[in-house]
């Protein structure tokens, strides 16, 4: 970032305030934190799906003041009279290794989120527009693909229109894959998590967790997908639904080799993608 866009994120973000942090998976897994922040200002608004920017203080590399790193929002809009908004983040403790040198360094911005304490003020930005539309017509199917932390958006989106949208009559599914103890995450009822769907008739998840290091989430995702792949084909050729991938670009390489396979060709596969894509039907949310 340029001493300019730094100074245009600034002046555009708000201060948050870390009101709790809780690591939600067990210590023999990956950290994840659930983050929540408390946001005192009246004209803030967001709506489900969408996402924030956390500005983690420098100096940076290359001379940068702050660290930009989007972060989806895992919570539906809160109904209220409270003038404080609340904002819940799922953030992975990440780290990266240097393909020059092979050393290992901790990620920027989710350390520096992992490592806050309650109190500490944190300048955030946006809210941003989410890809993920709820559509106007209830009837209507939701097939939902991801992994790990990424898809975050999906549990605001279930939460949403199951609490606040009056119910859904159509089919709504989640396909999703990860390591270890990510099951927390999503299955979790004490924290409102998607497990208190499953009396719902309209609402399904099919997951496949595991614990063996060489396999990543990306190849729980396709277990999932395989496992149960008649009931994604029957939904992808409804004329009624919708389709919505996030989590690491890895997804979509996976989701595409199964339809793939399942359709019998890459013509037939894309002929029907291009179908989704072209009625406004499709939509991704994807990161390196």
């Amino acid at each position: 970032m340029s001493d300019s866009a730094d100074e245009i994120l600034l002046e555009s973000s708000c201060v948050a305030t870390v009101k709790t942090t809780t690591r939600i998976t067990p210590e023999s897994t990956d950290e994840v934190r659930q983050i929540i922040l408390q946001i005192d200002e009246p004209a803030f608004r967001y709506a489900a799906g969408q996402s924030i920017g956390v500005l983690v203080p420098g100096p940076h590399q290359f001379g940068n003041e702050f660290h930009h790193r989007r972060y989806s929002i895992a919570n539906p809009v809160e109904s209220g009279s409270s003038q404080s908004i609340e904002l819940e983040l799922l953030v992975r403790r990440c780290f990266y290794l240097d393909e020059i040198s092979g050393e290992r360094y901790p990620g920027i911005a989710s350390n520096y989120l992992c490592d806050a304490k309650v109190g500490d003020k944190i300048k955030i930005t946006g809210p941003y527009r989410s890809p993920f539309k709820i559509p106007a017509d209830s009837s209507s199917n939701l097939l939902m693909i991801g992994t790990g932390t990424g898809i975050a958006p999906f549990r605001a989106f279930v939460r949403h229109i199951y609490d606040q949208h009056g119910g859904w009559q159509g089919d709504v599914r989640l396909f999703y894959g990860d390591n270890g103890g990510m099951n927390l995450l999503y299955m979790n009822d004490q924290q409102k998590d998607l497990g208190q769907f499953y009396d719902d008739q309209t609402f399904k998840a099919f997951s496949v967790l595991t614990d063996r290091p060489l396999r990543g989430a990306e190849e729980g995702l396709q277990d999932s997908l395989k496992s149960h792949v008649d009931e994604c084909v029957r939904l992808i050729r409804d004329a009624n639904t919708y389709v919505y991938l996030a989590g690491q670009e890895k997804n979509a390489l996976v989701f595409d080799q199964v339809m793939t396979e399942a359709f019998g060709s890459d013509e037939a596969w894309n002929e029907r993608k291009t179908t989704l894509i072209e009625r406004d039907r499709w939509a991704e949310l994807l990161y390196h």
